[in-house]
């Protein structure tokens, strides 16, 4: 909003200290919160250690120092456009605005850029974030749901802040666990399939439950049930065996249920306006991560003990020269030539970085695989990627419902569709009995925003490092720090302006913001200028937490403006329209921000 002012400063601070030969550091702005004006600043502190390092002019501590620099600097400014004063104050350059012009600039900033307000400019480096991976022959539950809204918002935060951004899915397709409900269908279920998408994927679920518990030993077994367990459990490792092998039979039924479980699972993702870019398989790098553990030994960064019955290790710690154990020594290749979840990482890493020329790749995986992500970013930086610096595992804590853990093999998991449709249900409830002048299918619609809006809000709004136990009606209640509360204020701004109607916001009648502002006029544009940074800071920091605060204190700070100012009934033209100004600019950075954290915007509710 105020680059030109802050470029033609820094020009004229580089100036200077080139003129006068001071080592000058990064110039990093801040915004001043309102203290009578509106402002920004600057630190010289560094600047001022950088002085007295290179031993250079009087030896004045450095708060002293960088207090003498900034009044020089202060000196040398002049007057600057759009400026109304500015302050050398402890070591800090205080920039300050006219404070009509500055809440007339920030109004116009946000109306004038519409959706684009607080777009970063565009970045030179690629991102890849990686997200929405379950296995498939499950179901998605609430565990994958946090996974899936993590990734989408993070991926609209990046992209936002000016990154070129890929989303990939890297589906979990083959194992053990697959082949388990291969089994069960092909021995006792098979042309028994529901036909609907969600009721089939489910179903699968339901079938790895009954094939644990029939291949699991029980404490009071009999030899006839123990030899048919075991009876069962050959028939099982012959189907992986046959898999392994590329039998037809065996390659047909397992596309054939994998698509149910992507049929399922591109359904969940269009309910959440999930879009991938790209589609990584796991049995797709298993074939060629063996070949890559054969180029790491020839790198002699891995270690092939297989000759003495041994696997192919990497030393880690050894190969970096770390004399404390960090990373330890990982097994890539088991002594059977079989390959681990670390080697196809590997492999998948050497795709993104050659093929999608990724700079950063971002991995949203719960938090259990920190010590396995830390590992493979080692072993990349060893095998000579120089993206293994800016590779990041954003972990997660696990979901847990109020009667103790998930379990798919128990078959104690909440599903996403049920929770979902028993959201939208509660919301159609309550909007047919407040909203009867909208059509159902709008009612409908709206119920499908707000019970979404709730879910994915419950998922942003607790730090990703930290577990949730998940409760239904705690995550569907629309007081406090919920989804519905923040989209209520988008609707409440739309409905002050469909009153009002679309003749204050001609060109050629554009109010001044020059009247005494309220303290909830002030406290509203300060949350609306802080946006930008606000998406910078999430993108930079890859914390979606940082949205869902702050969109939260906007929706609170614009509440209680919508109770304090009755805009309407403003007497004076001028002040009515800048006040309708500033609810079109609150309504817009709303849903700015609501769209990053993959909520949708209602206009009635």
């Amino acid at each position: 909003m105020f680059t030109k002012e802050q470029q033609l400063i820094e020009e004229k601070i580089k100036a200077f200290c080139k003129a006068n030969d001071i080592a000058l550091a990064e110039l990093k702005w801040q915004p001043i919160p309102f203290s009578g004006e509106w402002g920004f600043a600057t630190s010289f502190f560094q600047t001022a250690a950088n002085e007295a390092k290179l031993g250079k002019g009087n030896k004045l501590p450095v708060p002293q120092k960088a207090q003498e620099i900034a009044e020089q600097v202060k000196a040398q400014l002049g007057s600057v456009d759009g400026i109304s004063h500015i302050e050398a104050v402890k070591g800090y350059l205080n920039v300050y605005f006219k404070t009509s012009d500055y809440a007339r600039r920030v109004v116009d900033e946000v109306i004038n850029s519409g959706e684009d307000f607080g777009r970063g400019a565009k970045k030179s480096e690629k991102v890849m974030v990686e997200y929405a991976q379950p296995n498939t022959h499950h179901s998605f539950h609430i565990g994958h749901a946090r996974n899936t809204v993590l990734g989408e918002s993070l991926a609209r935060l990046v992209e936002y802040a000016g990154f070129e951004t890929i989303r990939a899915a890297y589906p979990g397709d083959l194992g053990l666990g697959v082949i388990t409900v291969m089994w069960i269908y092909e021995k006792f279920y098979k042309g028994q399939e529901p036909a609907g998408i969600h009721e089939r994927g489910q179903w699968l679920a339901k079938l790895y439950v009954e094939a644990t518990s029939l291949l699991e030993k029980k404490d009071s077994e009999t030899p006839e049930e123990t030899a048919k367990r075991e009876g069962y459990e050959t028939e099982r490792r012959e189907m992986y065996r046959k898999w392994d092998a590329g039998d037809d039979y065996v390659r047909k039924l397992w596309h054939e249920t994998r698509e149910w479980s992507l049929e399922e699972l591109r359904d969940v993702l269009q309910m959440l306006d999930v879009k991938m870019d790209v589609w990584f398989y796991e049995s797709e790098v298993d074939e060629p991560s063996k070949a890559i553990v054969d180029e790491l030994i020839a790198k002699d960064i891995a270690t092939d003990e297989r000759p003495q019955g041994g696997a192919v290790i990497v030393k880690i710690d050894e190969k970096l020269g770390l004399t404390k154990e960090k990373y330890r020594t990982n097994v890539i290749l088991r002594s059977d030539g079989t390959t681990l979840y670390l080697t196809k990482d590997l492999a998948l890493a050497k795709v993104k970085f050659e093929q999608y020329h990724v700079d950063r790749s971002i991995y949203v995986v719960d938090v259990r695989q920190s010590m396995h992500f830390q590992q493979a970013f080692a072993i990349l930086k060893l095998w000579g990627f120089p993206q293994a610096e800016k590779c990041y595992h954003l972990g997660y804590g696990f979901i847990s419902l109020p009667e103790g853990a998930m379990s798919a093999r128990r078959g104690r998991v909440v599903l996403f569709k049920d929770v979902a449709d028993e959201a939208v249900k509660r919301v159609l409830s309550l909007e047919t009995e407040r909203s009867a002048d909208i059509p159902a299918s709008e009612r409908e619609k709206i119920a499908s925003q707000i019970g979404l809006g709730a879910l994915v809000y419950s998922m942003l709004s607790v730090d990703n490092n930290k577990d949730i136990v998940f409760d239904i009606n705690e995550a569907l209640s629309f007081d406090g720090r919920t989804g519905p509360y923040i989209q209520n204020a988008h609707v409440r701004a739309n409905s002050i302006l469909k009153k009002a109607g679309s003749q204050t916001f001609q060109p050629d009648h554009l109010p001044t913001f020059n009247y005494d502002l309220t303290k909830n006029e002030i406290e509203l544009i300060e949350q609306i200028s802080r946006f930008p940074q606000a998406v910078q800071q999430a993108a930079e920091e890859y914390r979606p937490l940082v949205m869902a605060s702050y969109t939260y204190e906007l929706a609170n700070t614009f509440h209680s403006f919508y109770h304090a100012v009755n805009v309407m009934q403003t007497e004076d033209e001028n002040t009515r329209n800048a006040r309708l100004r500033l609810v079109a600019a609150a309504k817009q950075t709303l849903a700015n921000a609501l769209h990053l954290l993959d909520i949708q915007a209602p206009d009635v509710m």
